[in-house]
């Protein structure tokens, strides 16, 4: 079983980095401590599910359109459970996403930027599909809590006379920067703090240093446009509340 003696390792040390967290989280008493673990386990296996499908589909243009389809729908879904389940909510953040990450991918692949070919469209729509979902759900949770916090300011303003939009326009404004800040300091600190891993990746797979810093900084870009897109017309939507809105849970 040549095989299973190269996954030994892995399988012993993921095994132990589990326990290292649920053991932490059960000492401080944090709810749900076990999300962690199965979040890993739940990752583990859809990763082997996907290498096993894309070695026979990494060629071919039309399977990779439908997993990156694939890829959105489940962010989509996954980012409106986050911020609260509806099919209005859904159509908001799916159609927030969609249209950062086309605008994006439409840039980089119509410029030249990259070459549009399965694998780097792949690659890049994965990267950017999964940036969208975590800014989605941070620019609509935190724009819930805040608004949720400052209530009293904007019944303020709406006692004014301000409109619902405008009664909220500078908590939404924060609320799109504080979604942005992950991938910010994430693009400050490449190469400093961390070394992403589309540029140690692209190094592993056999490219030059210097190309593998140009796809890595064409991925950071391409994550803070779609992120941008994303947030802005998340919160641009969410913005005119004329109730005060439940805290996401």
């Amino acid at each position: 079983m040549p095989e299973l003696a190269v996954f030994l390792p892995t399988l012993v040390g993921v095994g132990l980095l589990l326990a290292l967290a649920v053991a932490v989280l059960l000492a401080f008493r944090v709810p749900f401590a076990f999300s962690p673990a199965a979040a890993i386990l739940r990752g583990a296996v859809q990763l082997a599910a996907v290498s096993f499908v894309l070695s026979g589909v990494i060629t071919s243009p039309q399977w990779v359109a439908v997993g990156l389809l694939v890829m959105f729908t489940v962010a989509a879904v996954s980012a409106t459970r986050r911020v609260g389940w509806s099919w209005p909510g859904f159509a908001l953040v799916g159609g927030s996403m969609a249209a950062g990450i086309v605008a994006t991918l439409l840039i980089i692949f119509g410029t030249g930027t990259i070459d549009l070919s399965p694998r780097y469209a792949l690659a890049i729509g994965g990267i950017v599909i999964g940036n969208a979902m975590t800014v989605a759900v941070l620019a609509g949770r935190r724009f819930a809590e805040t608004v949720h916090d400052h209530w009293d300011e904007v019944e303020g303003w709406l006692a004014l006379g301000a409109t619902p939009r405008r009664a909220t326009l500078d908590l939404a404004r924060q609320s799109v920067r504080a979604a942005l800040i992950p991938a910010t300091d994430q693009t400050k600190t490449t190469g400093l703090v961390t070394l992403p891993g589309a540029f140690v990746g692209a190094i592993f797979g056999g490219i030059s240093p210097l190309e593998a810093g140009r796809f890595q900084i064409v991925v950071l870009a391409a994550i803070m446009a779609a992120g941008a897109v994303t947030a802005v017309l998340v919160i641009t939507q969410l913005a005119p509340v004329r109730v005060q809105p439940a805290l996401p849970r």
